[in-house]
């Protein structure tokens, strides 16, 4: 008897789990379904034969042309290296403008949140669509609190790796080492699950990359403190010793909480695109964030702000002339480049900059540092701004500048600004992992043209 009831109850359960997911389904497809309904036919016409395909119009009159089916009814695809013109999803994450110099979070704007909130309340908003409440925030934190310790094993793989190594290198390897230790797969439709796997990568991801720092410096590891706000914690993380007091200057908490906020989400970037990748297969949330990780440590995405303080250090080390390099800059056959001024994304400014720039004057007046190196930066940023050549060309300085500018001032090594950016970058990746998760998109699998050998008979060389 007990047997029949248990195996009634199992069969219900799968029963009521696949509704709900069918339900899940049928309201993400049908939420896509009204976005053509009211849209624009795009028509092409290949070998005498027209295709009309649907254009989905987003919710700030951005259009794009559908063309899941054009394989299924032409025999054709696209071709779109680096994905410049290709929209890999639908989100209601970040929209970013970047002819009008526009960046918004779930609609507010990065103005407004680098003003009145705080880091943690930013990633609350990009992670669960809304801004907290009072108790929302105070839970959010407290859940963080709960699995700040990292596992002591952790420890030992650290110690394999050279005090040399790029902290980079380390901090990837270690994220991903954080799945061995949480072994259980996430369910993404269990909501309590949810939300304690995206406390637990909040809270050991920021003591991993101070451990990177640490570990660059041959310091012992401190722990998080939990009578500590987020960003107090990563301050006494990354720079209190055993000999002494550690106490957070509020000035220097106050830029680092706003860089965090500038730098929590940018669209579909490099490292992002990458994380909602290998997250697609299902992959876990600390393999997928390992992944984004990887990612970010290219020159040309989140190492731009590394690549800014090696160029004032070359500049420095040529003598100082900034004069001297600003028209290397503007000289067409002259390899020089100027880092840390104009912006891929943002044709006309950056509006991240305004709002650090501002920080960065706080921080450099707080601490009194007396630096060539930031003397240098300061003399390129106003001629930059007065130049007339970067002033037609639009190539003010943009947020990966006034950041190297910070750390540099705080004393942080030139090595270490990408994992800064990482730990800022963060809920970015873990809002779009969770979107992609419970939208149930499909595993990503680009397309190709192979331009190799035809056919070819096999004959040995021997």
């Amino acid at each position: 008897m007990v047997f029949f009831w248990t195996f009634n109850k199992f069969i219900a359960v799968f029963f009521f789990k696949l509704v709900l997911n069918s339900l899940d389904l049928i309201n993400y497809y049908l939420k896509n379904y009204f976005q053509y309904i009211m849209s624009k036919i795009a028509t092409l016409e290949i070998d005498g034969k027209k295709v009309e395909l649907p254009v989905i119009t987003g919710s700030e009159n951005e259009s794009a042309i559908d063309i899941n089916k054009l394989r299924d009814l032409t025999g054709y695809i696209t071709l779109d290296p680096g994905y410049k013109n290709s929209g890999s999803c639908t989100s209601e994450i970040t929209f970013l403008d970047g002819e009008e110099g526009i960046l918004r979070y779930r609609g507010y704007s990065i103005e407004d949140l680098a003003e009145k909130a705080s880091f943690l309340e930013v990633s609350y908003l990009l992670i669960f669509g809304e801004l907290p409440t009072a108790k929302q925030l105070e839970d959010f934190e407290n859940g963080i609190k709960k699995h700040s310790l990292v596992n002591e094993e952790m420890k030992n793989i650290i110690d394999g790796f050279p005090k040399t190594a790029h902290p980079m290198g380390v901090l990837s390897a270690l994220t991903s080492a954080l799945t061995a230790f949480n072994p259980k797969a996430v369910n993404v439709d269990n909501e309590k699950e949810m939300y304690e796997a995206i406390c637990k990568t909040m809270a050991k991801f920021l003591v991993i990359a101070t451990w990177t720092y640490r570990k660059s410096m041959g310091y012992p590891l401190n722990y998080y403190d939990n009578t500590k706000g987020y960003v107090e914690s990563f301050m006494q993380l990354m720079f209190k010793l055993p000999t002494g007091p550690y106490a957070a200057n509020p000035v220097i908490v106050n830029a680092l909480d706003k860089l965090f906020i500038l730098h929590a989400d940018h669209e579909q970037n490099c490292s992002t695109s990458t994380v909602r990748m290998v997250g697609s297969s299902h992959a876990g949330l600390f393999a997928s964030v390992s992944a984004g990780v990887s990612a970010l440590w290219g020159p040309l995405h989140g190492g731009a702000n590394q690549a800014v303080l090696e160029m004032l250090e070359e500049i420095n080390k040529d003598g100082g002339d900034t004069d001297k390099f600003l028209a290397k800059a503007k000289d067409k056959n002259d390899p020089f480049r100027l880092m840390g001024f104009g912006h891929r994304v943002y044709k006309n400014f950056d509006p991240r900059a305004k709002i650090i720039k501002k920080a960065a004057t706080e921080v450099l007046e707080t601490l009194g540092v007396e630096d060539p190196i930031l003397d240098i930066a300061r003399k390129l940023e106003k001629a930059a701004l007065e130049d007339e050549y970067f002033k037609s060309r639009n190539l003010y300085p943009n947020v990966d500048f006034y950041s190297g500018i910070i750390y540099r001032a705080l004393g942080i090594p030139t090595d270490m600004f990408t994992v800064m950016f990482a730990i800022g970058r963060l809920p970015g990746w873990i809002a779009q992992w969770k979107e992609m998760r419970e939208n149930k998109e499909p595993i990503g699998r680009p397309r190709q043209i192979y331009t190799g050998h035809p056919l070819r008979e096999f004959k040995s060389n021997k």
